[in-house]
Formats: C-alpha cells, structure tokens, sequence
C-alpha cells in the first residue's frame, strides 16, 4: 500500500483481515501487509519506479515466492509489481516471477486479475441471489464505486444475468429503470469511474442524479458498495432499500448499520467473503509461476469461479444452522476454526 496517511495500526489491521480472508478461501496462505507512507499521485514516473525498487530490495530478506509473496493494494498496480519483481530477480541473479502477483501478462501474470475482484463479487451475488430468490436473473442492482471493483462488478453481474440500472462514483449516480448496458465498461476500461457515469448518461440514456448518496435510497434487489469504508452508517441506512447487501469494499457497512439491517431482514455479505476473489486469483497466479504451465484465460475463471462458489455455500450452511448469527459471524468464525485447526495440530496451542 502506497498512501500518505498509512499507519502501522492499519497495517496490523489488515494483516489480520487477509488472514481471515486467505483462511476463509482455503487458500494455502497466512495473512500480511505492507506500506510505505507516500502519496504516489505527487510523484512522477521516475520517483515511482525508484521508489517500488528501493521497497523491494528493503523487503528482499522478508519475502520469496514460497516465503511472503506481496500483491497490489492501494495505490499501487501491476506496473509497480512489475518493477518490484524485476529488482528482486536480479538481486537472486534468476527470474523470480512467483515472488509478487497481478504483474502484467507480459512477466507472467494473468490477464484475469485485472478484473478478479469485482468478477469474484459477481459471482457471489449470483450465489446468494439463488438462495434468496432462485436465480439472478432479472434482479435489479446498484453499485456504488466506479473503481476497479465496482465496474468490473457491474460489467459481471450483467454479464450473469443480473439488472444493474444504477452504478455511482464521488460526484453522482447514472440510473436507469430498464437497466443499464454494461457491455460499455469492457469498451471502455480507459475512463476514469466519473466518466463512466457520464458515458451512461451519454451513451445508454440513463438519467444522472447528482447527489452521490441517492444510490443507496434506490429501490432495487441487490446493494454493492464497492468503493470505501464506512458508507453504510447509522445516520443512512434508513435509506436501503434492498434485501441484499454485497460487500464489494474492505468494511463498507458499520457495525451498527449492520445490525439494523438484520432486524429489517436485509442480508449483508461480508467482504472477507464477497471480495476475495483478487487474492484467490493472486493464487491461482502463483500456482502458475511456480510451475511454469500457465492456463488460458477462459480456464482461470473458471478455476476462479468454482473457488468462490464452494466458500459462498460453505458460510451459508454454516449461517443457516446458526440462526443468530449474521453471515458475517459465519465467516469469520469458520475462518477462524480453520486457523485454529492448523495451529493445534501443529502443537502451536
């Protein structure tokens, strides 16, 4: 994570939530995160690249592609993994493409990754949506956050049978009943999440509203917040209307929030489930890289998607049987008895 306001606190926090998340996928992984505490946007490309090196050769005794194998975050990418990769292998003289994910396609990533997380939240909404109603098809969705989850989210759930008539970004919402054609996205991945909005506007007919918050007051089926902590609060969640909340962003909901929205009967799918899937992809890259045989984009989201179906069902059985659970406490508790297996067995406790 590149960011100005990064502190080790949010770094032990987060370490924790990939433990969970790693645990909970049944990936073969523990938990990390790293940081340096810089505003990338103020540097140029140069300062960037020498940066991402330095980093990578302060980090090289900490990590190696069967030791800690760092992936993007905020403010980071595959350009940067590029770089970082590049100055690892040459301080081990050999090519080293197992050590960091989301690299390019061109030093052995995979073209999936790009859109791994919001195709994974796609995929659980579709789950969720046949437990809840039978199908996806047809079931209206809003996402809020054009980002790189958001849109890919959106572009997948059309793509899955589902009705996405409302995506946001920080400046307003593009709405449209009959639904919007999210086919756009993938033909336009160049624009910024602002100018998405608008291109719906512009392009599909969809009405603009330009108050950013009315995406939660909008009826529809299914929720996505898939852009920041905390948008989901007390003070608002009055205004959600739907049944279904997918958490598409790290802790979108608050606790408080949460609860009301359980005495309303509306379900939250937490992140540590919803969003895995950039870190099951960042997997299934490493698996790659470490056996030089490389699958077909086509067959990585297929790998992709039967991973994530299987943890959707395994926290919804486990939530079924314990009625006063959220799935939140499902998930976290199954990920935590996982962890707490492998530590017992090993003799740690």
């Amino acid at each position: 994570r590149f960011h100005p306001e990064v502190t080790l606190a949010d770094d032990i926090a987060l370490a924790m939530l990939m433990t969970l998340k790693n645990s909970l996928a049944g990936l073969p992984y523990g938990g990390a995160k790293g940081a340096v505490r810089v505003d990338p946007k103020k540097l140029s490309a140069r300062e960037l690249e020498e940066l991402s090196r330095g980093y990578a050769r302060a980090i090289a005794p900490l990590i190696g592609d069967v030791v800690d194998i760092p992936a993007p975050d905020v403010g980071t990418n595959a350009q940067i993994m590029a770089w970082m990769t590049d100055e690892y292998s040459k301080i081990k003289g050999h090519n080293t493409p197992g050590v960091f994910t989301s690299k390019p396609p061109e030093l052995w990533g995979n073209p999936v990754r790009e859109y791994a997380t919001g195709l994974g939240v796609a995929v659980t909404t579709r789950e969720m949506a046949k437990r809840l109603w039978g199908e996806i098809e047809g079931k209206t969705v809003a996402v809020q956050g054009m980002g790189n989850v958001g849109r890919w989210t959106a572009y997948w759930i059309g793509k899955l049978g589902g009705r996405v008539v409302a995506v946001s970004d920080i400046n307003g919402v593009a709405y449209k009943k009959d639904g919007l054609d999210t086919s756009l996205i993938a033909e336009n991945k160049s624009l910024s999440g602002p100018s998405l909005v608008e291109m719906f506007v512009s392009k599909n007919g969809a009405e603009y509203i330009k108050n950013p918050d009315a995406i939660f007051s909008i009826d529809v089926d299914v929720l996505i917040p898939a852009a920041i902590e905390n948008v989901i609060r007390g003070d608002n969640v009055g205004l959600v209307k739907a049944r279904l909340v997918v958490e598409g962003a790290n802790g979108p909901t608050t606790p408080e929030a949460e609860r009301e929205l359980y005495k309303r009967g509306v379900v939250v799918v937490p992140d540590i489930l919803a969003n895995a899937g950039g870190v099951v992809m960042s997997y299934l890259e490493w698996v790659e890289n470490l056996q030089w045989y490389f699958w077909d984009e086509e067959e990585t989201r297929k790998r992709l998607e039967a991973i994530m179906v299987n943890n959707v069902a395994k926290v919804y059985h486990r939530w079924q049987k314990e009625k006063e659970w959220t799935m939140r406490d499902a998930a976290i508790v199954t990920a935590l008895e996982r962890i707490y297996k492998a530590m017992k067995t090993r003799g740690w406790i």
